[in-house]
């Protein structure tokens, strides 16, 4: 992806050449734009630290090993819904949780003889759920940045858009859940926890932190840097890791020997390289797209279709698009934002309205394009292959319960007039 985004941008430069624009011109409006990209980067490599050390922690295994503890078998499908949820919410990454509590989920499929496309359909509904709307989600954080409106304030507005399609979610993987019941349990991966961490419930306290301090109203960066500082003692003094072993887990993330341990391998504050960097090459296209008007044909297009058809089928639209070519969840939202953000002024539409019209779909709908990494990636950890899909079904009734309520929920009376323009 790296190295796209890095031709994306030097076929762009080559367009504002051949516009007349002067080199070191174009330059100045790239710096710009990767300027404005620096706030985004810079909650991207904490939230790196912190996913590193919460695995180090045991945080990631405690949250697992409870959630295996609370499945009933007779209703497995609705638990592997309902427990990706919960644990998306709490450590806001879908791809953590998916390559945690999402492949144990799979493996006591597997072993109970339930059906393994049903199973990792109600993973991905749940993954999904936290990773758009968590206070540690790096998503969630991404579009408040961009469209310059408030987390928390998106952060319950997103949940309220939630409530039908998670409430419809359940309706249907309890159904899948009675006929398609667990026959046993194997209680193997619950064992194998308890051998390889220290369960104690201290090392959950880094996740009830991040759940905690936001309610208290407590801000953004001070709620990561407590649970991080946590996190830390946790794995010191928890799990007996020496300080320097911890150190490393922050910024080299958490590989350790173990049969269970190489399930939560990863994070730290180099996982979140890669991403950064390509957060910082799109930042450089929104300033060469602003500065020179580039997109000013495809935009007034797009103005038009939004008057025609609304402001969140046209959104949904692009964003679907923009999965499909980039295949990247992050750079789809980035580019969408791109494309509609001077529509939606012109329109007179609101950051809300922005903020919320991307989480619902765009955010989403990555998880279900087949070779987007966001749908790809969780379905190879899971061993199982795209026909998955059809079985996620809180991505599709979010975009579509979305679509047919958000009237009622953007009315002036669910966010303050101040940010009302964009």
């Amino acid at each position: 992806m790296s190295w796209a985004m890095l031709a994306g941008f030097a076929t762009f430069l080559c367009v504002g050449l051949c516009r007349g624009f002067p080199l070191k011109a174009l330059l100045r409006m790239s710096a710009v734009g990767a300027r404005d990209s620096l706030i985004v980067v810079r909650i991207m490599l904490i939230i790196g630290v912190l996913t590193g050390l919460w695995r180090s922690a045991g945080t990631f295994a405690f949250l697992t090993a409870w959630g295996l503890r609370l499945i009933a078998p007779n209703f497995f499908v609705l638990a592997a819904f309902l427990l990706p949820c919960v644990l998306s919410y709490a450590i806001g990454t879908a791809f953590g949780t998916a390559g945690t509590l999402g492949v144990a989920l799979m493996a006591l499929a597997r072993g109970g003889g339930v059906n393994e496309l049903i199973t990792a359909g109600a993973i991905m509904s749940g993954i999904y759920f936290g990773d758009r709307c968590s206070p540690a989600s790096s998503c969630a954080h991404l579009v408040a940045a961009l469209t310059k409106t408030d987390l928390y304030g998106n952060i319950r507005l997103m949940m309220r858009t939630a409530l039908l399609p998670f409430l419809l979610s359940l309706g249907f993987y309890l159904f899948l859940s009675l006929n398609n019941p667990m026959r046993e349990f194997d209680g193997a991966a619950l064992a194998a926890l308890e051998t390889e961490f220290n369960l104690s419930p201290l090392a959950g306290l880094p996740a009830l932190i991040m759940l905690v301090l936001p309610v208290m109203g407590v801000k953004v960066f001070p709620a990561f840097l407590t649970s991080i500082l946590c996190a830390f003692f946790c794995t010191v003094f928890v799990q007996g890791m020496d300080i320097e072993g911890a150190l490393s887990c922050a910024l080299l993330g958490f590989h350790v020997p173990g049969d269970i341990r190489v399930l939560f391998h990863g994070g730290g504050l180099t996982s979140m390289l890669e991403i950064s960097f390509v957060l910082v090459v799109s930042g450089t296209y929104s300033g060469l797209f602003d500065g020179t008007g580039m997109l000013e044909g495809v935009q007034s297009r797009i103005e038009g279709l939004i008057a025609r058809f609304g402001p969140f089928p046209v959104t949904a639209l692009t964003g679907t698009a923009a999965n499909a070519v980039f295949c990247n969840q992050t750079v789809g939202i980035m580019m969408t934002n791109q494309l509609i953000r001077q529509p939606y002024e012109r329109q007179g539409l609101t950051r809300p309205e922005l903020a919320q019209d991307l989480a619902n779909s765009v955010a989403v709908i990555a998880g279900l394009v087949p070779w987007c990494i966001a749908c790809s990636v969780p379905l190879s950890m899971f061993g199982v292959s795209f026909r998955a899909i059809p079985y996620s079904v809180y991505l599709y009734l979010l975009p579509l319960c979305y679509a047919l309520t958000r009237r009622r929920f953007l009315s002036p009376l669910n966010f303050p007039p101040t940010t009302a323009k964009i």
